[in-house]
């Protein structure tokens, strides 16, 4: 008797239509894999730009709460410099010699530097022309017209921000100022 042999297809023996769909299957997998790779890539490169974004957010906001802090601080010694100044209006220019007196200057000057020293400084106000931003009218006087002839309060900037307005009496533009003529509120 014949002994059957198995016949397989020569593209099946050496695996080259197995193999090809294999390959190809690999390719698509592999394609498929890379994209995924890469999508993974992208999220965490975002997720790092979002935490250094967070972080540098974070610094931004412990700065500013800082400089709330200070201002508020700064906003809680103002009337002790006002209540300096009153003090020093009252003086007679006989007492201006006094010990005493000299040492309170002394003291008023020291706070002034340490305040200085984190960014307080006064609004210089009185010759400008009056700037409703800058400036709070209390009354109106004889004087060149809009410009600031008298300092009431004192105003402070703390950095670049106005802390405290300085309340000032502005010319009306009438010449000279009669003698005992009150300025007239606004």
């Amino acid at each position: 008797m014949f002994e059957q042999e198995n016949i397989i297809p020569e593209d099946e023996a050496c695996g080259e239509g197995e193999g090809a769909d294999t390959i190809e299957s690999l390719r698509e997998a592999l394609a498929r894999e890379k994209e995924k790779a890469e999508r993974y890539l992208a999220n965490w490169q975002r997720t790092e730009a979002d935490f250094r974004n967070y972080k540098r957010r974070e610094e931004e906001e412990k700065k500013e709460l800082v400089k709330m802090a200070n201002s508020a601080l700064v906003c809680d010694i103002l009337p002790v410099l006002d209540a300096f100044d009153r003090a020093f209006k009252g003086v007679e220019p006989d007492d201006e010699k006094l010990s005493w007196i000299d040492g309170f200057r002394q003291i008023q000057r020291m706070l002034l530097d340490v305040l200085g020293k984190h960014g307080l400084s006064e609004v210089k106000c009185v010759g400008e022309v009056f700037n409703p931003q800058i400036h709070e009218a209390v009354a109106q006087g004889e004087g060149a017209e809009g410009l600031v002839i008298e300092e009431v309060r004192k105003g402070y900037w703390l950095k670049d921000k106005l802390l405290r307005a300085p309340q000032v009496v502005v010319g009306k533009g009438n010449g000279g100022a009669e003698q005992g003529e009150q300025p007239e509120k606004v």
